[in-house]
């Protein structure tokens, strides 16, 4: 759902963490706007201790690393397993869905281009992958009234198991957008945003559906996808622990789907998500825009309140907790400049990261920004979603409502409706997070993709002005720092207010935008990180203002 509050939080879901041997490229071809993060802890035999990791390293990499230990729990680098333990499961026969397709039978589809040229319908490698799927009865659960699919992308090679839950458009499917949800973390449920933020139904502390008259499937299909592996009703043996692997499995996701419900297919498709899809959007899109034989009509990507260039971005985190955001400052003078005087080492670090891809280098970008720059305000026990007030409930990311989530989708009944296959549903898996961040993906400079990108999809970059943990301030710089054919004109664009339809009176403004070619911004008033829980109705505007091509030639 979202990036975690702290190092604090990162680190210490990392107790269980230790090093391994093996390299491995986490970013492979097709992506050479990123150096390859070579890492050297994916191994199959976990290390005795951290020391073992360090062998071999020079001095200063091992001083730089002796000082990072400091800041972190001294049982994040015992040796316990890297990986945690699958989740308790219970696989159900293909008998049981109403569909199941087959990649390997996908992939053996052939077709004549216009020179009579013959090439399989879609690309990529699909001879693992099969998709499961089954329809949902509306009466049962009574989230919405429209047609529901919901069931299991498996990747039967590597035991991976990603669950997703489809809505139809409660407009007009037969024509209405398809668009894929996602939410952050990383590690964190998509499912989340289906019931505290922009699905047909919330769900109140009696357990019970509450319609939302503003989902976002009003004008759209919605897509609502576990990944990776691990989180949410999802399950693997294994596991996905950086952005370009969790990448491949949601292109195979898409394509199966689009073949298995084609009467989709045909309708265009947009992708979006907050926080970590910040990293997630401009590699999923690239992967899918990479492959020229396809059955996904991607149009746009939308990215709300995400983190996408860490060394732009923290740069922020200091004014927007000091006053200059747009509200009351959280921290007091001295800690202001401790974060002014932490900055330079800080985007040092990220830089060595971005240029070297190593793992050496960009985990303790992650641990030392994270401490400096996130942990002042986080220790004031100010919501990090929500810079207007305090963190409500601790054990559930600040938010008591994801507790009724959790409690909901835990019932018997709701698991059986959906054909879910774990014993039980977590909002976050934080051992995800930590596999994330000790892979070095947090600080991945994954918004190199977004040019690429850029010529040939628009997008939007959007964030809740009350944000903290990834907020306005930074979003923006980054979208005007960014190294494009169009960055002067887009620089150089007009900022113009948001209204709603009829409305021209100052009250009704919500928020300000600024779009040129393919590249659009928007800053949403009184919106936390979750913009569409905060903003319903101003939220679906701009969705659905979006999705009708207003910012972007159609």
């Amino acid at each position: 759902m979202r990036i975690a509050t702290s190092t604090a939080l990162l680190i210490g879901a990392a107790s269980a963490a230790s090093f391994q041997q093996e390299a491995q490229h986490v970013l492979g071809s097709g992506y050479d706007a990123i150096k390859p993060a070579v890492n050297t802890f994916t191994g199959s035999k976990p290390l005795k201790s951290f020391e073992d990791a360090v062998k071999g390293l020079t001095s200063e990499a091992k001083a730089l690393w002796e000082e990072i230990k400091l800041l972190v729990p001294e049982s994040a680098f015992d040796g316990s397993t890297w990986f945690s333990s699958p989740k308790p499961h219970k696989r159900r026969p293909d008998s049981a869905w109403d569909h199941v397709v087959k990649g390997a039978d996908v992939q053996k589809i052939w077709m004549q281009d216009a020179n009579g040229e013959s090439h399989r319908e879609v690309d990529g490698r699909l001879e693992s992958y099969n998709l499961r799927a089954k329809s949902v009865d509306p009466s049962k659960l009574g989230i919405d009234k429209v047609k529901q699919y919901s069931g299991y992308l498996d990747d039967e090679e590597n035991d991976k198991h990603l669950f997703y839950w489809f809505f139809e458009s409660r407009n007009d499917p037969k024509n209405d957008p398809v668009v894929l949800w996602l939410n952050g973390g990383p590690g964190c449920s998509s499912l989340t945003g289906l019931f505290l933020e922009l699905g047909p139904s919330s769900i109140d502390k009696k357990l019970k559906p509450v319609y939302n008259e503003f989902s976002w499937n009003s004008n759209a299909s919605v897509i609502f996808l576990d990944q990776p592996v691990n989180v949410g009703y999802s399950y693997s043996g294994s596991s996905v622990s950086n952005t370009v692997a969790a990448g491949k499995d949601v292109y195979a996701l898409l394509t199966l789907f689009f073949h298995q419900f084609p009467e989709y297919a045909k309708q265009d498709f947009h992708i979006a998500g907050e926080s970590y899809a910040g990293h997630y959007i401009p590699v999923f899109a690239s992967e899918i825009l990479s492959h020229k034989n396809r059955n996904i009509n991607l149009k746009s990507v939308l990215i709300g309140n995400g983190l996408t260039d860490p060394y732009t971005q923290y740069e922020h985190y200091r004014p927007m907790a000091c006053g200059e955001g747009g509200y009351p400052a959280v921290l007091d003078e001295s800690e202001c400049r401790s974060m002014d005087n932490a900055l330079p080492r800080c985007q040092s670090m990220i830089s060595n990261c971005y240029e070297s891809g190593s793992v050496w280098t960009c985990v303790p970008a992650s641990i030392y920004c994270n401490n400096a720059l996130l942990g002042p305000y986080q220790r004031t026990g100010q919501n990090v979603y929500d810079i207007r007030g305090k963190c409500e409930d601790s054990n559930n990311l600040c938010y008591t409502a994801l507790g009724w989530i959790s409690d909901y989708l835990n019932k018997r009944e709701v698991i059986e409706a959906v054909g879910a296959e774990v014993d039980g549903y977590d909002s976050c898996n934080f051992d995800i997070n930590r596999n994330f961040l000790f892979q070095g993906d947090w600080m991945q400079p994954f918004h190199r993709l977004v040019p690429n990108i850029i010529e040939q999809i628009p997008v939007l970059i959007y964030a809740g002005d009350a944000d903290f943990i990834c907020n306005w301030l930074g979003n923006q710089a980054w979208t005007e720092a960014l190294e494009w054919p169009g960055k002067k004109k887009f620089n150089r664009a007009d900022v113009e207010d948001l209204r709603l339809p009829g409305s021209s009176s100052k009250d009704k403004e919500y928020g300000k935008v600024k779009a040129s070619g393919n590249f659009t911004f928007m800053r949403i008033y009184g919106a936390g990180h979750m913009v569409p829980m905060d903003q319903p109705e101003n939220s679906l505007d701009f969705y659905n203002r979006w999705l009708g091509g207003e910012w972007y030639d159609v």
